[in-house]
């Protein structure tokens, strides 16, 4: 699992029956900047992964891939390699906050 910020969405108007109705969107891994380790920065790197949340641009979430994506409830039947598990409240490092949805 890893943190992950919603940087879009994807429309896909024709596709596998089990996906109708799925929402997806384009995120971007986020890690943590290794000299101060005070701030998440973004990995240069973005995939799709299914919603199954709520998930908005913007939003830092947690993301899960591979077989781990299809365990929910939601996504068992679905052929998918990344899902949506979380909206992201904070993030903190040894003693300091790096991220707040707050601030």
């Amino acid at each position: 699992m890893f943190v992950a910020k919603v940087t879009g969405s994807v429309v896909s108007t024709q596709k596998v029956d089990v996906m109708v109705g799925q929402k997806l969107m384009v995120v971007e891994p986020y890690r943590i900047e290794a000299e101060s380790r005070e701030t998440l920065i973004p990995t240069g790197r973005t995939f799709i992964a299914v919603d199954t949340i709520g998930a908005g641009e913007e939003d830092y979430v947690l993301i899960t891939q591979g077989s781990s994506a299809r365990l929910t409830d939601e996504t068992s039947k679905l052929p998918i390699d990344a899902v949506i598990v979380g909206i992201v409240d904070t993030v903190h490092i040894e003693s300091g906050c790096v991220y707040s949805r707050e601030a």
